[in-house]
C-alpha cells in the first residue's frame, strides 16, 4: 500500500527535486552576495551563478542567454509580456488577440488594458480546447500589436499548434506570445523553430524553487521591443529593475538542466502513470475525459465524473491531492472557465477533476488513487440515490 497523503496535484505546483535544493544550498550561505554588486567576490559568485542558470534555461528552449529576464513567476512574466509590449508597440496599434482559453494571468490582465483602451478580440476554443489558426488569421488587423495563445492548458492539458500561430503572426508582422507554464519541462519547446517572440514560464511547474520565473524576449528577426514594468535599478538590461533572486535562480537553472537530460524518460514515466490511473477511473460508469484524448500533456488527466461534484470526491478522498480546476484560482466559487470554454455546463464543470502525476509518481500511489476515487464516487451515488 502507498504512503499516503499522495500527491496528484503536479500542475498546481511539483515537489522541488533534491537535486535542485542541494544546487541552490550555497547561494544562502557561502554565495550569497547581491548579483548587482560588481565590485567584490561575493557578487562574482552570485552572477557567476545566475550566468549559469541563464544559460542552462536558454539552452532548454533552444534560446540565447541574453533572451531570458527572470522574473518572480509567470505571473509576473505574463504581465510583462503584455503591457510592456502594448507600451512599446503603442504607436502602431492598440489591439490584442487572444482566446476564451488563457490562464487568468493573461485574460485578468487583457481585462485591465481594454480597461486603458486597448481592444482585444477572445477567440473561441473547440470542444477539446483547442484553436482555430484561421480563427487567428481572421482576428488580426492593421491595428494588432499583440497575438497571445498559450502553449498548453493548465487544467486540461489540450496543446495548441504553437508552431502554425507563430508563423502565421511573423508572416503578418505581429508579435507572437505563448504562456508555456505548463509545457517547459514537460515536452519539447524550441523558440526558433515555433517562431516565438516572448515566451513566459517558471520553475515550480518543472520541479525548480517557487517564486522565481522567467520570459524571454527575442533578440533578432524580429527584435521584440518591450517597456520594463517594474523600474528602479535597471536589471535584467533594463527590462525588470529588482535584486535578482540569487538561489532561485541557480535552482531554476538545475531544473532545466535536469528536464533537458532526463525529458524523453519522464514524459515516458508520467504518461505511463497518467494512462494507468486513467484506464481505472474511466472504467467506472459516466466518466469521460475534457479535452483532446491525445494532443495534450503526457501528466494530465481532467475527468467528468457524471452525477458526482468534484467537491465530494476531493472531501472523501482527502488523502489523494487533486484539484477541480486551476489551483491559481482556487478561491473563485464560479466554474471553471476553460471547462466552459469547452462547451461544459456549469454542473458539468463541477463534477471534473484534475489529476496529474510526475517524475516522482509511483504505480503504488496510482493505484491506491485509483481505488479510493472509485470508492468515493460509488459512495456519492448510493447516497444520492437513496
Amino acid at each position: 500500500m502507498a504512503a499516503t497523503p499522495i500527491y496528484l496535484d503536479n500542475n498546481a505546483t511539483t515537489r522541488t527535486d533534491p537535486r535542485v535544493v542541494e544546487a541552490m544550498l550555497p547561494y544562502f550561505s557561502d554565495h550569497y552576495g547581491n548579483a548587482a554588486s560588481a565590485g567584490h567576490a561575493f557578487g562574482w559568485a552570485a552572477v557567476d551563478g545566475v550566468d549559469k542558470a541563464r544559460a542552462a534555461i536558454a539552452s532548454l528552449i533552444g534560446a540565447d542567454p541574453r533572451e531570458i529576464v527572470f522574473t518572480s513567476g509567470a505571473t509576473e512574466s505574463d504581465n510583462l509580456a503584455l503591457r510592456g509590449v502594448s507600451a512599446a508597440y503603442r504607436d502602431k496599434g492598440r489591439h490584442i488577440v487572444t482566446s476564451t482559453f488563457e490562464h487568468k494571468a493573461i485574460l485578468d490582465t487583457a481585462h485591465q488594458l481594454e480597461e486603458s483602451g486597448t481592444t482585444v478580440t477572445y477567440v473561441p476554443v473547440d470542444r477539446q480546447g483547442r484553436v482555430d489558426v484561421d480563427r487567428i488569421a481572421e482576428a488580426i488587423t492593421t491595428e494588432t500589436i499583440l497575438v497571445s495563445i498559450m502553449l498548453a492548458n493548465n487544467e486540461i492539458g489540450t496543446l495548441q499548434d504553437i508552431a502554425a500561430i507563430g508563423a502565421l503572426c511573423h508572416q503578418r508582422g505581429v508579435v507572437f506570445h505563448t504562456d508555456a507554464t505548463q509545457g517547459i519541462g514537460k515536452i519539447p519547446v524550441d523558440v526558433g523553430a515555433m517562431q516565438i517572440d516572448l515566451m513566459s514560464f517558471t520553475g515550480h511547474k518543472m520541479h525548480g524553487p517557487k517564486g522565481v520565473g522567467a520570459l524571454y524576449v527575442r533578440r533578432r528577426d524580429p527584435r521584440v521591443l518591450l517597456t520594463a514594468q517594474t523600474t528602479g535599478g535597471g536589471h535584467e538590461s533594463g527590462r525588470r529593475s529588482g535584486t535578482l533572486n540569487t538561489p532561485g535562480i541557480v535552482g531554476f537553472g538545475e531544473a532545466a538542466k535536469i528536464s533537458a537530460t532526463e525529458m524523453d524518460a519522464e514524459v515516458a514515466h508520467v504518461s505511463t502513470m497518467r494512462d494507468r490511473l486513467e484506464s481505472a477511473l474511466l472504467a467506472i460508469d459516466g466518466v469521460r475525459v475534457n479535452g483532446h484524448p491525445t494532443l495534450r500533456l503526457p501528466n494530465t488527466s481532467n475527468l467528468l465524473i457524471e452525477g458526482v461534484e468534484a467537491d465530494a470526491i476531493m472531501s472523501a478522498a482527502s488523502d489523494i491531492a487533486m484539484s477541480a480546476g486551476s489551483a491559481c484560482s482556487s478561491a473563485a466559487i464560479t466554474p471553471s472557465h476553460v471547462l466552459k470554454a469547452i462547451g461544459l455546463t456549469d454542473h458539468e464543470a463541477s463534477c471534473s477533476i484534475r489529476l496529474a502525476t510526475s517524475r516522482f509518481t509511483t504505480e503504488a500511489e496510482v493505484d491506491y488513487a485509483a481505488e479510493r476515487i472509485a470508492k468515493a464516487v460509488e459512495n456519492r451515488r448510493r447516497l444520492t440515490a437513496a
